[in-house]
């Protein structure tokens, strides 16, 4: 007792850690690991203890409620993303609410789905007390369970009702501190995430101890339980039932994670950053993968060294404890008291919070004589129903405790409440992918499936527990056997897990699809199907208003501060002020932006369907007919559909005429390169052509001219003749090579002969120039695999232009090297003449392209060659491209390709 009350001040202590540094600005849920292991709440005493027992009995069949949390973590992270997103730009303050607000703001369906979320949580809450009173049982020893079977004057002796009269003090304290229920519970989230570290070590404190201090191991631990006559199934996987129950349970658990009350409190009212999700998506299962590692060794080592017919539940406890590991159990009773005290808290609030929002609150709000809109500060009021709320929902589920807490398996009840949370998967799921759902279907749907659930799950329990008579299990209702709650309609082939979901799943979704296929839906739940399915087109606080409604400023400062007080009421108008840069004096008209904000505002603290009551009794106006609704959004659609796609056809148009705009700059460069090849050409072709003929005409119309005149005449001829054929081949050879039916002989050929033999044929040019020829070349011979005629014409060619540019005044300088360049050698011929501008580099390789010499004569030549050379290298697999020459002028390099690699040391000749 002493150490559950130590650990009980320890949560106070921290709790009220964590709300204090949220108020100095320092919060500490700002982390996604504290929300991680907030969210980790989900391992409660069910867990802790029952996980083992279901171990025990059942095998691995415990790993679907491991399995279930994860898949929807991993799989349906999209849902997860989503419900946060609307519950933090709505302000949702519970599950409640969520799923009234999707429906039209429903009162009806918020009453509704509270009432089925404390019904199905009460046999939790009673798990978690069972789970508490017998873990302090086996450890203080037999004389603790006289208070069990005590009568209700002798309660206090109950070690349960202390936990949970410290559960109420705490939920009071830390749960109630902000009347906006939608504000974040720090220093709970705090606690909640210390009791998650501490339950985790705590049970793998005795994993260990079973696996490794008992056992050498998991082999040698599985080995003696062979051939210790345990069964097989304990430790294997299998189905021995049928996939069904498993099925079964991973379903709920998956529906669990999000709609059990504290799960969504955890996950979506109580996050403050979207992206800690991300973080969440692994590190929770894997949480939930560490904390179940452990389950079946203990099971199995519960079997093998306690007597037969040993509570299974609290092997945590008792193996430690028949090991003579006293401090071990104390520690593992600390785990397991996490675990509950952990589990209540949470689902406390958030139960008082749809109590106090959804069913107090709106009944009050509606008892007319009660004049509760005309009081100045309703603050007090919403306190004390909120703390109410607190001490009767855990005291509900205290009774409930004493009523059937002696019956049934952990994990018997803990299902129970896993299986009424998933009453709500069909409105809620639905509704955030289907816009059709409507709140009739709604209604329908959850009232069928939780009357379901009461008949094939709830009342099996009860006669179980002799609180009704087991005829009706027997026998069915009034005698009629195919109204039995296990075997309805003659349905016997589902264990009484499957065939509970199965026909409250059946009967819930029916409806829900049904009476929303057939029904129709109001202005209002139009205009929420919207904003809940479309979340993400839309900016958080954004939601379209269906009211043409008007009131004063005034008005609504004053409903404010009725429920929220003057602080929040002030600050809360000098933010909007501030935000919008507007003036909001007391008479100003409101517009609707800030009936909105009013309407949000209120959700966080009496929930949305009464903020939306309250609101319209201070807003006057209509509202607005479904057809308006429509007319409205179906214009507002083609608008948007017209914009959309004159947008895309402008984007196209834009995209054409930029494509135009290049043809046609391309055509006009064409055509003008054509005109400058035709007048090349003509140019080139005429001035040999006119020497040929002018000496031709002398020599036949000068029979007697001298032999020296005639000879030097008919050498002029030849001369021209030769340059004649030299352009028209040249023309041939390109259009040749561009159409790919060149001649080639390719093999292997020494580069640096190549170099050597080009350099040799333009000897005379750099001569004429005055400018030295360097090659620096590998001293041994390198093949590249190449047409030598083609290798050679290409280098020439570029030794040709090269010495054309550089200076002639004697410090012309061209210069060869070879080296290698992966798997190819690279050739560079450099020049130290004026270079080439970058923005020329490509065209030069285009027909009769020229760059002009630097005293602006024409460089001579037909523009062809570096067309051909390109042509010829990259049939060679190579490539050729200009760079700046370190000498400061136009240096080409040129790859080819190798038939084997080397690194050999550079010489230079001159």
């Amino acid at each position: 007792m002493v150490v559950s009350l130590t650990y009980v001040g320890v949560l106070f202590g921290i709790a009220w850690w964590g709300d204090r540094r949220a108020e100095q600005g320092r919060s500490l849920v700002r982390n996604p690991l504290v929300y991680t292991l907030s969210i980790a709440v989900y391992c409660t005493s069910w867990t802790f203890y029952g996980a083992v027992g279901s171990a025990a009995h059942n095998g691995p069949e415990f790993l679907t409620i491991y399995l279930g949390p994860t898949l929807t973590f991993l799989a349906w992270w999209f849902v997860l993303r989503k419900v946060v997103r609307i519950t933090r730009a709505h302000r949702i303050t519970s599950i409640a609410d969520f799923i009234a607000s999707r429906y039209g703001k429903s009162t009806q369906l918020s009453v509704l789905v509270t009432v089925v979320a404390t019904a199905g949580t009460m046999p939790y809450i009673a798990l978690q007390l069972k789970a508490v009173a017998q873990s302090f049982t086996v450890l203080a020893g037999p004389d603790a369970t006289a208070a069990l079977n005590a009568p209700l004057p002798q309660v206090i002796a109950d070690t349960a009702f202390w936990v949970a009269l410290a559960m109420a003090v705490f939920g009071i304290l830390f749960g109630t501190r902000h009347i906006d229920a939608s504000e974040h519970h720090e220093g709970v989230v705090t606690a909640v995430a210390f009791e998650s570290v501490i339950k985790l070590l705590a049970f793998l404190a005795v994993g260990v101890f079973v696996t490794f201090g008992m056992h050498d191991g998991f082999a040698d631990l599985f080995e003696r339980a062979r051939t210790s006559g345990i069964p097989a199934e304990t430790f294997t996987l299998g189905m021995p039932d049928g996939p069904g129950r498993w099925v079964s349970m991973t379903l709920l658990s998956m529906c669990a994670i999000l709609c059990l009350p504290r799960q969504f409190q955890m996950t979506c009212v109580e996050t403050v950053d979207e992206r800690h999700l991300v973080t969440a998506s692994w590190l929770f299962p894997l949480y939930l993968l560490v904390i179940s590692v452990f389950v079946v060794p203990i099971a199995v080592s519960g079997l093998m060294v306690l007597p037969v017919g040993a509570d299974a539940d609290a092997f945590v406890l008792t193996v430690p404890l028949s090991q003579g590991q006293q401090g071990l159990a104390l520690m593992a009773f600390v785990g397991g008291l996490s675990a509950a005290t952990g589990m209540v808290i949470v689902a406390t609030i958030a139960l008082s919070t749809m109590v106090s929002n959804d069913l107090v609150m709106p009944a009050l709000l509606r008892i007319r004589w009660l004049r509760l809109t005309e009081r100045g500060d309703l603050t007090g009021l919403l306190l004390f129903i909120r703390r109410a709320a607190i001490v009767a929902v855990l005291f509900l589920g205290y009774a409930y405790y004493r009523a059937t807490g002696q019956s049934g398996a952990l994990a018997a009840i803990g299902l129970t409440s896993f299986l009424a949370a998933a009453q709500f998967a069909p409105a809620m799921i639905g509704g955030l992918f289907w816009k059709g759902a409507t709140r009739s279907g709604a209604v329908s749907g959850l009232a069928l499936g939780f009357a379901a659930w009461g008949y094939t799950m709830l009342l099996p329990s009860m006669a179980r527990s002799g609180y009704l008579s087991t005829d009706i299990v027997e026998n069915g209702l009034g005698g009629v056997a195919w109204l039995r709650p296990e075997a309805l309609l003659g349905l016997t082939a589902l264990d009484p897990l499957s065939h509970a979901l199965f026909w409250s799943w059946l009967l819930n979704i029916g409806a829900f699809v049904g009476v929303s296929l057939f029904g129709r839906q109001s202005p209002m739940e139009r205009v929420q199907a919207t904003v809940f399915v479309d979340v993400f087109k839309r900016s958080e606080t954004a939601a379209p208003q269906v009211w043409r409604r008007s009131a004063t400023v005034k008005d609504l400062y004053t409903l404010i501060q009725q429920f929220l007080g003057r602080a929040t009421a002030h600050r809360t108008f000098r933010a909007y002020e501030k935000e919008h840069g507007v003036s909001l004096p007391p008479g100003r008209e409101a517009d609707a932006e800030l009936l909105a904000m009013t309407e949000r505002l209120l959700a966080g603290s009496i929930g949305g369907a009464s903020a939306r009551v309250m609101v319209a009794s201070v807003a006057k106006g209509e509202m607005v007919s479904l057809d308006e609704v429509l007319k409205i959004l179906e214009e507002t659609s083609q608008v948007i559909e017209y914009s959309q796609r004159l947008e895309q056809k402008s984007t196209e148009l834009e995209q054409t005429t930029a494509e135009l705009r290049e043809a046609n700059r391309r055509l006009k460069e064409l055509d003008r390169l054509k005109d400058e090849f035709l007048s090349t050409i003509s140019h080139e072709l005429r001035t040999p052509l006119t020497s040929i003929r002018s000496f031709s005409e002398i020599l036949v119309d000068t029979p007697n001219l001298e032999a020296g005149q005639a000879s030097r005449f008919l050498g002029i001829i030849v001369r021209e003749s030769e340059r004649l054929t030299r352009l028209i081949d040249q023309l041939l050879d390109l259009a040749r090579l561009q159409a790919g039916h060149g001649d080639w002989a390719m093999g292997p050929v020494d580069l640096d002969k190549a170099l050597e033999d080009a350099a040799a044929v333009t000897a005379g040019l750099f001569s004429d120039r005055k400018a030295r020829l360097v090659l620096r070349l590998p001293p041994n011979p390198h093949p590249v695999y190449a047409d030598r005629d083609r290798l050679m014409q290409v280098f020439v060619n570029l030794l040709s232009n090269a010495v054309k540019y550089v200076p002639e005044d004697g410090t012309g300088r061209v210069m060869i090297s070879a080296l290698p360049h992966g798997p190819a050698w690279m050739v560079t011929i450099s020049d130290n003449g004026p270079g080439i501008a970058p923005d020329d580099r490509d065209r030069v390789f285009d027909r009769f392209v020229q760059v002009p010499r630097p005293d602006g004569a024409p460089p001579g030549g037909t523009g062809l060659g570096l067309p051909i050379s390109r042509q010829i290298i990259e049939h060679f697999g190579g490539r050729i491209w200009i760079e700046d020459a370190p000498t400061g002028g136009a240096m080409f390099c040129v790859t080819l390709p190798v038939t084997r690699h080397a690194t050999p040391p550079l010489s230079e000749a001159t």
